[in-house]
């Protein structure tokens, strides 16, 4: 028996997707969303975390069409939000890491074909 909220997860616009996230010279991601509508595993390809990934359980939230706020808690407690705008192709990050560093970041948001 599915629920309204996986209901609701399966019609966002990124579940069961890969995006591609360029921040220019900060970094570039590719994040993979499951069809669960609450997993999601990232791979940063560039930058100085380069070759990290993780899978995390996120929090979303339609906030306009196709326009969402994402969060997660990182394995070593830094906390991620994203604003990302699925229908424009752009995304901005705020991101706390391990030790207390805030970072700000915008950027380009690409769909593309899981490898």
């Amino acid at each position: 028996m599915t629920t309204q909220t996986e209901n609701t997860a399966a019609l966002r616009p990124f579940v069961g997707r890969t995006f591609r996230i360029d921040y220019g010279e900060a970094m570039t991601v590719l994040n993979i969303y499951a069809e669960d509508g609450r997993t999601m595993r990232y791979e940063v390809l560039t930058g100085a975390f380069a070759g990290a990934s993780a899978e995390v359980r996120y929090d979303a939230v339609e906030i306009d069409l196709g326009l969402y706020v994402l969060s997660w808690q990182e394995a070593d407690k830094g906390t991620v939000v994203h604003v990302d705008d699925f229908s424009g192709g752009t995304s901005r990050s705020f991101y706390t890491t391990a030790t207390h560093d805030f970072v700000r970041m915008a950027g380009t948001l690409t769909r593309v074909q899981a490898a």
